[in-house]
């Protein structure tokens, strides 16, 4: 009977209670609504590339391998196979160094699919307002009009900071590009560039590795538009009613200079500042491998070093692929999944989940006695504050009659 003196609040809250715990027990599971466990690792290939992470040189030949091309005076160098990824050998693979124009790789990955090649824009004195004192230079003119082919063909070839700010500046400004290029060398697995330049022009903290530049050419090379451009040794510059010839600065692929043109050579990228040294990526192929190559900073040899070395690296190459275990790779690491784990795996989930057998009643049982057990807390809750409440009241008439 003291259940009538219950309050309405306390009564609709004590069957709420009751009523959303025989809701929720009632309620059945069904596969999908197993929890998603994590997908197991992917397995790892046959190599690591930890030895890529340590200095000095790393190679790992086979019995009948060539030994290594003596005299690379360069700080640091990679050699990989272009198609698979794998790095060869290398040394120095990740050390921090400044890039120089080599940079101008990421930037052409970066903004190359951004701007129609033949989009036209007249040159202002602001695109040209911040490029670099010293800077190597095409001849891009304020108040002229240039279609984006033609500056991209002024990078690639006479390596034109003066291009690389005019095309950054239709990209969204320089800000927005070296935002865009870090993205892209963290998208590509590049971890050791930082960008603050889009042109490689010498800047405090912008580096690179010989790792992360033969990342930036194999991706190049997989893109048409960049491996037309950085394989063209020749072309014409417009400079108003006419234009100039310019000339591919990769003595490599032109042989200029007094070094040797390599065969089957493919470009991509050469640079040099008083800071950097002459640093180099190049790719070539032969007999159906491409091999990609980086430079950077030989001690000794002038000029030429950088090159030659090249040369050296891609015939120990070509000479040692198959005859050597891969050291590491260009592939970036593989990334979790983020969807929603498929039909099959939630039904291989709810297959390995103990089944009740089909005409059991021990659910049904077991809900209807926790519903139970919960509505009579609730009573019981409800009757030891109605207790208190009537046990005060006597107090109180006690305390206060006349």
């Amino acid at each position: 009977m003291a259940i009538r003196y219950l309050s309405r609040s306390s009564s609709v809250g004590t069957a709420a209670l009751a009523l959303g715990a025989l809701v929720v027990l009632s309620t059945p599971v069904s596969a999908t609504e197993v929890p998603a466990e994590p997908a197991p690792p992917r397995p790892l290939p046959a190599y690591t590339s930890v030895l890529l992470d340590r200095p000095g040189v790393q190679v790992r030949p086979g019995p009948s391998a060539p030994g290594l091309p003596g005299g690379v005076s360069a700080l640091a160098w990679v050699v990989a196979d272009a198609r698979t990824g794998e790095v060869l050998a290398a040394k120095n693979a990740h050390r921090p160094l400044p890039p120089a124009s080599t940079l101008k790789s990421l930037f052409a990955l970066t903004a190359l699919p951004r701007l129609d090649a033949d989009r036209r824009h007249v040159v202002t004195e602001r695109d040209l307002d911040r490029v670099g004192d010293g800077s190597s230079l095409v001849g891009v003119s304020p108040g002229r009009a240039y279609r984006v082919a033609d500056l991209w063909r002024g990078v690639f070839l006479s390596s034109g900071n003066d291009a690389v700010h005019v095309l950054a500046g239709l990209n969204g400004g320089l800000h927005r590009t070296v935002e865009q290029m870090r993205a892209k060398a963290r998208e590509l697995g590049a971890r050791d560039t930082h960008v603050v330049s889009p042109d490689g022009y010498d800047a405090a903290g912008q580096v690179s590795s010989a790792y992360d530049l033969a990342v930036f050419g194999r991706a190049g090379l997989a893109d048409p538009q960049f491996a037309r451009y950085c394989s063209t040794p020749v072309a014409q510059f417009p400079a108003g009613g006419w234009s100039y010839p310019i000339q591919n600065t990769n003595r490599l692929l032109t042989g200029a200079g007094g070094v040797a043109a390599y065969p089957g050579l493919l470009g991509v990228k050469n640079g040099y500042t008083s800071h950097a040294g002459a640093t180099l990526i190049s790719a070539a192929q032969r007999g159906g491998r491409t091999l990609v190559v980086t430079v950077m900073n030989p001690q000794r040899g002038g000029a030429r070093a950088v090159y030659e070395e090249a040369r050296s690296l891609l015939d120990w190459g070509f000479a040692a692929a198959g005859k050597v275990r891969p050291v590491g790779s260009l592939l970036p690491p593989p990334k979790a999944p983020r969807t929603a784990p498929g039909p099959a795996h939630l039904a291989a989930q709810a297959d390995a989940l103990p089944l009740e057998p089909e005409d059991s009643d021990w659910p049904a049982v077991l809900m209807v006695v926790a519903g139970s057990l919960v509505v009579l807390a609730g009573v019981v809750v409800a009757l030891r504050r109605r207790a208190v409440t009537l046990a005060r009241r006597r107090n109180t008439r006690g305390r206060f009659v006349e």
